[in-house]
């Protein structure tokens, strides 16, 4: 299903923003310093699976000045190709951002955006190229895309298209944000798109929610494939025990195989930063299923990108295929580990 050749495993399409937060657990509201990083849902997906050894790159769009510059720079870092990257030169450029800062019990996390008119929300097709549609065995993006602008919606459903009819396979992140649109509008959008999509990333409170589905959680993913034709849906389940301490795994289903994937929870996991983690995750099930073909390898390499990634502060990942395939073997082993083995 994963196997055929092309110039790039991934492209992605989606906003990269700049994030500034304050210090360790400082607040918004009276931190008199910002670390600056860069950060999206495309963006981490694509850095995560270019960390663990596949060709990856990504559409968006940026401002013609240094922030644009200082994006630039740091996709290249991650290893991700900033081939199809699109420059604003006009007056009205900018580079979206999120202040971010970390909680600790019993305060949450909390976030502010400002992110409108940034430079992706004027996209227009004719800026893409269109030997991309057929250059990668897969396109990734998510409900933030459609949700973002009319502009950017209807941009990421005809690059859907595009890119289908190119011969690529279709992931798609729900990943749904209340701030950005309604439940009702969410909805109708993407059951339009979800007939093109092959593997899908949906939780169990917008299965729930937004897409009105009930019963048992195994039957409602199986029914995306039923219902629409998709290949692999994929359900995390995180259990928040505080801000700093979560369990984590995951379930996968396969209409292919018609089974049912999951294993143990990481546990007590030490959580520095989780902001990226699911997408860390997505990343993670997508090399598995781009480089094996297996949906086993795939949750494994999910649900170990999205443990370690939670702590790593910054939105993108930086593991490689070396260290998580040393935590899937850990999390794996029977009895006491060695702590030689470092």
């Amino acid at each position: 299903m994963f196997n055929e050749n092309k110039g790039f495993d991934l492209v992605t399409f989606g906003e990269i923003m700049l994030r500034l937060s304050p210090p360790t657990s400082e607040r918004l509201v009276r931190g008199d310093l910002f670390e600056k990083r860069a950060g999206g849902a495309e963006l981490n997906v694509a850095s995560g699976v270019a960390l663990l050894g596949l060709r990856t790159g990504i559409i968006s769009k940026l401002p013609d000045n240094e922030m644009g510059t200082y994006i630039k720079n740091r996709i290249r870092f991650v290893g991700v190709s900033d081939d199809f990257l699109i420059y604003d030169s006009s007056h009205d450029a900018r580079l979206g951002i999120y202040y971010y800062e970390n909680g600790a019990a019993p305060r949450k996390p909390g976030i502010v955006y400002d992110r409108a008119n940034s430079s992706i929300n004027n996209i227009r097709m004719e800026e893409i190229p269109e030997e991309v549609y057929t250059q990668t065995r897969m396109f990734h993006t998510s409900g933030i895309t459609l949700a973002l602008s009319q502009a950017t919606r209807e941009a990421a459903i005809e690059m859907i298209k595009r890119f289908k009819k190119g011969g690529a396979k279709i992931s798609f992140d729900v990943n749904y944000r209340a701030n950005l649109w309604d439940e009702e509008t969410a909805r109708k959008t993407i059951e339009k798109i979800l007939p093109y999509v092959d593997v899908l990333f949906v939780s169990e409170e917008s299965s729930r929610r937004m897409f009105q589905k009930t019963g048992e959680m195994k039957d409602i993913m199986k029914s995306y494939c039923d219902e629409f034709g998709v290949k692999i849906v994929a359900t995390t389940q995180r259990t928040v025990i505080s801000p700093k301490k979560h369990d984590f795994t995951s379930v996968i289903y396969s209409s292919v195989t018609h089974g049912y994937y999951t294993e143990e929870p990481y546990r007590d996991i030490d959580v520095v930063d989780r902001i990226g983690s699911g997408d860390a995750y997505v990343g993670g099930v997508l090399f598995g299923l781009l480089n094996y073909n297996d949906p086993m390898k795939a949750l494994q390499f999910g649900n170990a990108t999205s443990a370690v990634k939670n702590t790593i502060p910054g939105d993108l990942p930086s593991s490689d295929f070396k260290e998580i395939s040393r935590i899937i073997k850990a999390h794996n082993a029977v009895g006491p580990q060695s702590e030689m083995d470092r």
